[in-house]
């Protein structure tokens, strides 16, 4: 009894851990090469959720150059005063991951939804827009 018990036990484990190496192998196989170089997004859209009034506006996007070449970024432009992008100051390297941060004036109550133009040497997308959205909540009323 106590071998068919280890037995089971056994199987189920290396079942689990085959299924985790195949995991990880499609999620390695799915940024494909590019010739030249490439720009691919953990995210595109951040949702700061609902925040506080005059919370931390600050967020990340990141991304990894997939292609041959180092990506030069070149330009990062928010679509208004309230949103300002931060831009790599190097080339990033092939293979290597890169941060543009953004910076959203919070002191604005409301929804809102803004974007972030990124301008680079991406081979087929030299400009690409990322999305930031979420709500600011109005200060609690003082009794």
């Amino acid at each position: 009894m106590k071998k068919i018990i280890l037995f089971a036990m056994l199987a189920v484990a290396g079942i689990t851990a085959s299924n985790a190496q195949t995991t990880k192998k499609a999620a390695t196989a799915k940024t494909a090469k590019v010739q030249g170089a490439g720009m691919v997004f953990e995210n595109e859209t951040i949702d700061y959720g609902t925040i506080a009034h005059n919370a931390d506006g600050n967020r990340q996007f990141v991304f990894v150059n997939n292609g041959t070449k180092p990506l030069i970024i070149t330009n990062t432009q928010g679509s208004c005063g309230c949103t300002v992008p931060t831009t790599p100051k190097e080339p990033i390297a092939p293979g290597a991951k890169g941060v543009i941060g953004v910076k959203y004036a919070t002191d604005r109550v409301g929804a809102f939804t803004k974007t972030v133009t990124v301008t680079s040497n991406a081979e087929g997308q030299p400009t690409k827009t990322l999305t930031i959205k979420g709500t600011v909540l109005p200060d609690p009323v003082k009794s």
